[in-house]
């Protein structure tokens, strides 16, 4: 056999392996009784529709004992659930695309966030547009998706990615600090750390993304993804668990002084006044644009995988309507 045979035969073989251990492992799972979903981050307010439903009892009428695990150390929320590890998890369309390239056997099953709420954030550096990153620092966290985002949103305004200064700065830093110090402007989640900075009285420049979804399309961040061989080995359980979590972010977009209570009882290491006032900002952008929590859309998931590989961000064109599914929504 040649050498470009045995790789074929050893990546055929790794794939079946994959397979094996995504059935062998969401079975034994399963057959504890025990469902477990994987966080990408700390508890926060784009988890709070979980912990409605734990807190409701959604997840146990639906006959399900479900454990939710916060990450640890640099903890891979798609490889986690593939492996079986985790029933479901916590992930972004832009993690999920790559993966699926890559051959991982993950699929989103649900949008928490219809729309992107991010965007680059300074202080008292004359940063209006995505023009005046020119000559800025940017801190970031080294990932070739930035840069490709900020030369897209740039590229719009006549400005160019190549006269910005990247700076890797390190994970679990104070980012206002940072953008007073060392950075000039640094890629934030609105609904969470923007909220944090306008409590600590900090008046904060942003550029948000959404102003430039014609230059660098519109995502879904984050998502609620499980694995092929789940789905395949049990749809009924897939059915029940996006079933009663989308129940729980549909109670928390009508009623979101009560779930950022709920929240609060679950992870009480948060700021209280923060996850109140986030909680009241997101809310309503869990069902936005769509007539149900969850609800993605080709389009969505076409353009930005196309975005990646014209970018380079992907190896190859992206099979889109193989990364997501509206079945399991109620």
């Amino acid at each position: 056999m040649s050498t470009m045979g045995n790789a074929r035969w050893s990546k055929a073989w790794v794939s079946l392996l994959a397979l094996v251990v995504t059935l062998f492992f969401a079975a034994a799972a399963a057959g504890a009784g025990e469902v477990i979903l994987q966080l990408e981050w700390t508890p926060n307010t784009n988890h709070t529709g979980i912990y409605v439903a734990l807190d409701k009892g959604w997840y146990q009428e639906a006959g399900l004992d479900v454990r939710v695990i916060a990450p640890g150390i640099d903890t891979n929320v798609l490889a986690v659930v593939a492996s079986g590890r985790a029933h479901f998890g916590i992930s972004a369309q832009e993690y999920v695309t790559s993966a699926r390239v890559e051959g991982v056997p993950v699929v989103s099953v649900a949008a928490i966030l219809q729309h992107n709420t991010s965007g680059f954030a300074s202080i008292d550096r004359g940063i209006k547009t995505a023009a005046d990153f020119e000559g800025k620092r940017y801190g970031g966290w080294g990932y070739p998706i930035e840069r490709a985002i900020l030369q897209g949103m740039m590229q719009k305004d006549g400005a160019s990615v190549d006269r910005v200064r990247f700076v890797t700065i390190p994970e679990g830093i104070d980012l206002l600090t940072l953008l007073r110090r060392d950075i000039d402007f640094t890629w934030i989640y609105y609904g969470w750390q923007g909220i944090e900075a306008e409590l600590r009285g900090v008046e904060l420049d942003i550029v948000m993304m959404s102003d430039y979804f014609d230059a660098v399309p519109d995502y879904y961040t984050p998502v609620l993804v499980t694995s092929e061989g789940l789905i395949e080995q049990d749809p009924d359980l897939v059915r029940a668990f996006v079933g009663a979590t989308a129940k729980g972010y549909e109670y928390a977009a009508r009623h979101p002084e009560e779930a950022a209570e709920i929240l609060l009882k679950y992870a009480p290491e948060n700021d209280p006044e923060l996850v109140r006032r986030s909680q009241e900002w997101l809310s309503p952008k869990y069902i936005e644009d769509v007539p149900r929590f969850g609800e993605q859309k080709l389009e969505v998931w076409q353009a930005f995988g196309d975005w990646m590989y014209e970018n380079g961000l992907i190896s190859r064109p992206f099979d889109a309507a193989a990364a997501f599914t509206n079945e399991f929504l109620p």
